[in-house]
């Protein structure tokens, strides 16, 4: 069982696809302050714990 997933999100500043490796044990319940992969926008990435799903949350700094 791996303790990481790949996953994905849009760039809540130009909807761009990006992709983010997440750590089940340190990020989940966690804020992270990640660039986007295209415009290189701050973007603040939530992970939350939905049983055995992980989601993940983009937005944009400062919002």
């Amino acid at each position: 069982m791996s303790l990481t997933r790949s996953m994905g999100f849009s760039c809540p500043y130009c909807m761009a696809p990006n992709d983010v490796v997440i750590a089940e044990i340190n990020d989940v319940g966690q804020v992270q302050v990640l660039a986007c992969q295209v415009c290189c926008q701050p973007i603040e990435l939530t992970a939350y714990q939905h049983g055995d799903d992980i989601q993940i949350e983009a937005e944009r700094e400062n919002d």
